[in-house]
């Protein structure tokens, strides 16, 4: 983790809460603007799958990142507790 706290998506941990720092630019930016993430947004590390894909929950929806996109999207761990 750097000094600022921001990490990389693809360093997060099951069940880590995470804010959105940044999302990558362009097509990238707006698919996910479409599904409701957006920068400044909540969600959480729902789980992380082989291969280094990383299922991301916000509110009742889950999306899948694959480790290279995981890769380029910061952010910002709210809590470091593992959900029960």
């Amino acid at each position: 983790m750097t000094d600022s706290g921001i990490i990389p998506l693809i360093e997060a941990k099951m069940g880590q809460s995470l804010r959105i720092h940044s999302l990558p630019q362009g097509k990238l930016r707006t698919y996910f603007l479409r599904l409701g993430i957006s920068e400044g947004d909540v969600a959480v590390c729902h789980e992380r799958l082989p291969g280094g894909t990383v299922v991301l929950k916000k509110n009742r929806q889950e999306i899948a990142v694959g480790h290279k996109l995981a890769g380029e999207i910061l952010v910002i761990v709210v809590n470091k507790e593992k959900a029960a």
